[in-house]
């Protein structure tokens, strides 16, 4: 398999396993603790945390573990990238995300298909995912552009764990994985008419976190490898 085909096969098996483990351990957390939502929550932020963590880690050298469209633009145009390389990783992602939901749903006998009736949007949630998502391209840039990606497993998951407690949106900040939410009508899904407005703020976000890169970090150091989530 040449290297293209690899890095599409990583980005859609790391999407899908990033979006088995976020809706599969809010289905859990949702059956382990049915009468406390802030104890689900948890669950649900500490098992993401993790689980991206190590996704990163294991995809980093094969695709750049990007598993996100917003990860995907920022590397390319602060790195001048091909924008052939969006063309391939953001559909993989989504579809990745897609079928990882749909795992997620059928690991725990749920409908492998169940649209979410969970409605988020309000201009809070969506102020939060702005925030959520620049804070996400700032972690993961600012490390890239000064030599240190072989940080961003832990980095880029202990933000996001961190972002589903200080965020009132609990942090989607992934186009990708918003897709794919919406595909389970469990405790992190989104219904499908929150998922456009959510994705607007997520790119909105994603371009504030790249101009904050090019303020703080000009200079890239060479070769810069990327790791999303």
């Amino acid at each position: 398999m040449n290297r293209p085909a690899r890095a599409a096969a990583g980005e859609f098996v790391g999407s899908a396993g990033l979006a088995a483990v976020v809706i599969g351990s809010g289905i859990a957390a949702q059956r382990l603790s049915p009468a406390d939502t802030g104890l689900q929550l948890f669950e649900n932020a500490f098992a993401t945390a993790l689980g991206l963590a190590v996704l990163i880690l294991v995809f980093a050298t094969v695709s750049g573990a990007h598993f996100n469209p917003v990860v995907t633009l920022a590397d390319i145009a602060l790195h001048r990238r091909r924008w052939s390389t969006a063309a391939i990783y953001l559909p993989v992602q989504v579809v990745g995300c897609i079928a990882g939901a749909m795992l997620a749903n059928a690991m725990f006998a749920e409908p492998a298909v169940a649209w979410s009736t969970t409605d988020r949007l309000s201009w809070p949630l969506l102020l939060s995912e702005v925030v959520a998502t620049a804070g996400l391209v700032l972690v993961i840039f600012a490390l890239v552009r000064t030599g240190r990606s072989h940080l961003a497993a832990p980095a880029v998951g202990a933000y996001i764990g961190a972002a589903y407690f200080f965020t009132s949106s609990t942090s989607f900040a992934n186009p990708a994985i918003t897709i794919g939410r919406m595909f389970s009508d469990t405790f992190a899904g989104i219904a499908p008419a929150s998922v456009l407005p959510f994705i607007a703020a997520q790119l909105v976000g994603a371009a504030l976190g790249w101009a904050a890169v090019r303020f703080l970090f000009p200079v890239a150091a060479p070769e810069p490898v990327v790791a999303g989530g």
